[in-house]
């Protein structure tokens, strides 16, 4: 399963692919709005750093709109992925943008049949909304599974791209039901790399060692 970080800052970005993990990045204007700076600058910065796709969404709600705005976002550089969200609109749009060889998200998904149909329209990624179901008592997982077994069962090449992730556990989860990408904030990266039993190991470890070369003096 690949790793997308979820952010608009190069700085995220740049700490993450120097550790080596990163496979790509998705943005929305929420969270370049938080960012100094053009905001085509800044896509264009964290594509030379990542070297993957990076999704940039429109903010267009009509066709027409996102399709010019797709178009101009997919300008910026090959790595480039167009996020539009599930609509009719954007399903539109999305037909249009893929049939020009444009890769696009469809976000803000929140069913199988929403990810069906953004397939059928030729997104190259469907990115469902886990946390946010959860927030409203369903199982956002669930929906997940629906989708890799949706997928699985035809010949649709569109990635499941799990989104709105709210903790390692649900990166466990969308690993272990087969989805191709998980997007994580860069706060619930940092909980993945933590284990009190790790921080205590190495304590013990180095203790040790201190204790053998003074033994040795």
């Amino acid at each position: 399963m690949k790793l997308f970080v979820d952010t608009g800052s190069v700085r995220d970005v740049e700490a993450l692919a120097a550790i080596g993990i990163l496979d790509g990045v998705t943005t929305n204007p929420s969270l370049l709005a938080k960012e100094s700076g053009d905001y085509r600058q800044i896509l264009k910065q964290i594509c030379q750093i990542v070297k993957g796709p990076v999704s940039g969404e429109v903010v267009a709600t009509d066709t027409a709109g996102m399709v010019r705005e797709g178009r101009d976002l997919a300008g910026i550089d090959p790595y480039i992925v167009v996020k539009v969200p599930f609509t009719k609109d954007g399903v539109k749009a999305c037909k249009t943008l893929s049939s020009e060889g444009t890769r696009v998200n469809v976000t803000l998904i929140f069913s199988a049949t929403q990810a069906w149909l953004a397939a059928k329209a030729g997104a190259s990624y469907v990115s469902p909304f886990v946390g946010r179901l959860d927030d409203i008592g369903a199982t956002g997982m669930t929906v997940v599974r629906e989708i890799v077994d949706i997928f699985d069962n035809s010949e649709y090449t569109t990635e499941v791209l799990v989104a709105s992730v709210r903790s390692p556990i649900h990166v466990i989860e969308a690993a272990r039901m087969g989805a191709d990408v998980v997007t994580v904030p860069p706060a619930v990266i940092e909980q993945c790399f933590k284990h009190p039993l790790t921080d205590i190991g190495l304590e013990r470890f180095l203790k040790d060692w201190e204790k053998a070369q003074g033994a040795k003096v």
